[in-house]
């Protein structure tokens, strides 16, 4: 990965203001769908998919290809505007998300959507798959590195465990999941529902490779995800501390925006709040 200029790195802030747009407008249209954990992701997602990740959206299906898994299915609206801005499709498809017929249903699914590498949506299943990717990559001798997002009420399911005990026995230093710390899940606060931290320490023991970060700085995210590709012999997870709702204000750490989208009134605030930053970073290209 080649060093990337402070000019590049507002040019990433600006597409991270373009995601969040494309999901504000894509949840009011559908009128269903979860801003709060699709709008958390939104940093990660850009670093991966505009600066990190090897794949090419003209040959989606490259042997070659590293793979992105979202295991934490609920936020494919963050993950389609990704694609769609990548040219996996048109743009306007975005604005057909969660109808009859359209290739973007209200969770991933490989079959109907170019560049989507699992069907998830079924919570705690993204990083067993994950494994088995990247353990096939090892047979196969092939380059590829494998990344899986995970949610942080998801990892309330024991079946995570067992993945994380699995990447671990298999030294799979091509595997990096990504956990959205943004201590909030349908029914609340993280730590109320069920109790997770210490979440690095836990990771340290099942044998993984922990780096911690703030989640919405673009540097730090892409600093975290070379180091990852460095170590060697351990699974690597990046911790990334996030905000539920990031960038729209009424929607951030508000557990109320977990699953349910903007009104009409709500998705003309947060747009105005958004151009407002997309303005900003303008003014300094």
């Amino acid at each position: 990965m080649k060093t990337v200029t402070e000019r590049k790195i507002n040019k990433l802030k600006l597409t991270a203001v373009k995601i969040r747009k494309h999901i504000i407008e894509m949840l009011y249209l559908a009128k269903s769908g979860h801003p709060g954990g699709s709008l958390s992701a939104v940093e990660a997602l850009v670093s991966l998919y505009f600066v990190h990740m090897k794949h090419n959206p003209k040959k989606p299906e490259d042997p070659n290809r590293d793979r992105f898994i979202l295991s934490k299915g609920h936020a494919a609206p963050a993950l389609y505007a990704v694609l769609a801005e990548c040219g996996y499709f048109d743009v306007s498809e975005l604005k057909k998300l969660r109808q009859i017929g359209s290739i973007l249903q209200g969770h991933p699914v490989c079959k109907y959507t170019p560049g989507v590498e699992a069907s998830t949506g079924s919570l705690g299943h993204g990083l067993s798959f994950g494994n088995g990717v990247a353990l096939a990559g090892k047979l196969d001798k092939k380059n590829y590195r494998v990344y899986v997002m995970l949610g942080d009420g998801e990892i309330d399911e024991g079946q995570v465990w067992e993945a994380a005990a699995v990447a671990s026995h298999y030294k799979l230093d091509n595997l990096t999941a990504l956990l959205d710390r943004n201590y909030l899940q349908i029914d609340g606060n993280t730590e109320e529902v069920l109790r997770l931290e210490p979440v690095k320490e836990r990771w340290n023991s099942f044998g993984w490779h922990t780096i911690e970060i703030d989640g919405h700085d673009i540097r730090e995210i892409l600093d975290a995800l070379k180091q990852a590709e460095q170590h060697k012999r351990q699974p690597t997870i990046i911790i990334l501390n996030t905000v539920k709702g990031k960038g729209v204000s009424f929607m951030e750490n508000n557990v109320d925006f977990h699953g349910v989208p903007p009104n009409e009134i709500e998705r003309d605030l947060a747009i105005e709040e958004l151009e407002l930053v997309e303005k900003k970073l303008e003014a300094l290209l």
